[in-house]
């Protein structure tokens, strides 16, 4: 896969489990973190070798913001399989 539809596909998939965090919760203003986490993906420069953020050995989130996230991941992950049944089986496939 070329790298840019690697990371637009990637900024994608955020932006949903974002979506759907913020869907059923209130603490995270969800445009600040769609932003921040899709302008760390453009500027990615393992973006060619890792195939998760959580896998990468560069950890370029600030401290609060990857809070967020993993908070995010932690709820939207799971419930996936439900919203979007085919990113989330395409994602276990690649891991």
């Amino acid at each position: 896969m070329d790298i840019e539809k690697k990371r637009q596909k990637e900024i994608e998939i955020v932006s949903l489990m974002i979506h759907l965090y913020c869907r059923y919760h209130d603490d995270i203003d969800e445009q600040e973190l769609i932003g921040y986490a899709a302008g760390r993906i453009e500027k990615c420069p393992m973006m060619q070798k890792k195939t998760f953020c959580s896998q990468c050995p560069i950890h370029c989130y600030q401290k609060e913001m990857q809070e967020k996230i993993k908070k995010v991941m932690r709820y939207s992950g799971p419930r996936m399989i439900f919203y979007h049944p085919i990113l989330a089986i395409k994602h276990v496939i690649q891991k």
